[in-house]
């Protein structure tokens, strides 16, 4: 089977394979990711959204109008506040989903233009920006974060690799491409499988790839 790219990581060099559509449409998405694979021009309403994520958020996370407090389990709150101004100044903090895997909760940064996203540790507080919603290994010691954006090229496309040591989220590859990455899921601890975007002949069209991560 012929491959498609190749990714450095460390000293190991990970190669990208064709993958069976049929094994990925039987993996499960995971629930914070479903939004991200709304159809291409549907609107989300941020606050609508979040205020549907918060009636199952529990006690450590609240709104008191513009802002978002998430409270950890060191005693220590984080505050997050809107700037709900028409300029550049703009901003909104979307509470998204708590991730149990690797215990954050993931914040969306709405932006005047474009934004990103935070994944806040539940027991420090410490924020880490990530390109886009994580998919998380079953054992949470791995999170991918894939952004498509070929087409426009707003946003970043390519694919960033997390490991998660002592319970802090390092980065360990990241890469912008001329492919973008949809929906990642994974099949085991170290196999993930995902929708590859690449432009071809005037407009975007889509394969699974499959990729396997280091031990």
């Amino acid at each position: 089977m012929s491959r498609f790219d190749t990714l450095v990581v460390g000293e190991q060099v990970l190669k990208l394979y064709p993958a069976s559509r049929e094994l990925y449409e039987r993996l499960p998405l995971q629930p914070w990711l479903l939004n991200e694979a709304a159809d291409e021009g549907d609107e989300l309403d941020p606050e609508a959204e979040e205020r549907r994520h918060l009636r199952a958020a529990g006690q450590q996370v609240k709104r008191n109008g513009l802002a978002l407090h998430l409270r950890c389990t060191n005693g220590k709150t984080v505050r997050l506040v809107n700037n709900p101004e028409e300029s550049e100044e703009n901003i909104f903090y979307e509470y998204v989903a708590t991730l149990p895997g690797i215990k954050s909760w993931l914040v969306a940064v709405h932006l005047y233009e474009g934004g990103y996203y935070l994944l806040v540790d539940q027991a420090s507080g410490r924020q880490t920006v990530i390109w886009s919603p994580p998919s998380v290994a079953p054992n949470g010691r791995y999170f991918v974060c894939g952004s498509s954006d070929v087409l426009s090229h707003f946003e970043p496309s390519g694919l960033q690799v997390w490991r998660v040591d002592a319970g802090r989220p390092h980065l360990i590859w990241e890469r912008q491409a001329e492919w973008g990455v949809s929906q990642p899921r994974w099949l085991n601890n170290h196999t993930i499988l995902f929708e590859q975007d690449f432009f071809h002949n005037g407009d975007v069209d889509t394969r699974v790839m499959r990729l396997v991560l280091p031990d």
